[in-house]
């Protein structure tokens, strides 16, 4: 099974990090207050860049 990228919406503070690092994979949402994950299956170093970087730990691989 592949490893999904997910991120805690209730954790999440949208200070955009993930979005700056690796916008392939991350997107604010459509309020502007939180990021989302728009391509899940994305396994490269900017997604780890941004787990590693997120000020409230809410991404992390699941699976």
């Amino acid at each position: 099974m592949a490893k999904k990228i997910r991120i805690d919406e209730d954790e999440c503070i949208g200070c955009e990090s993930c979005v700056e690092i690796c916008p392939q994979a991350f997107q604010m949402n459509a309020d502007g207050d939180k990021a989302i994950v728009v391509n899940e299956d994305l396994e490269d170093d900017c997604v780890d860049e941004s787990i590693d970087t997120c000020p409230v730990n809410c991404i992390a691989y699941e699976g």
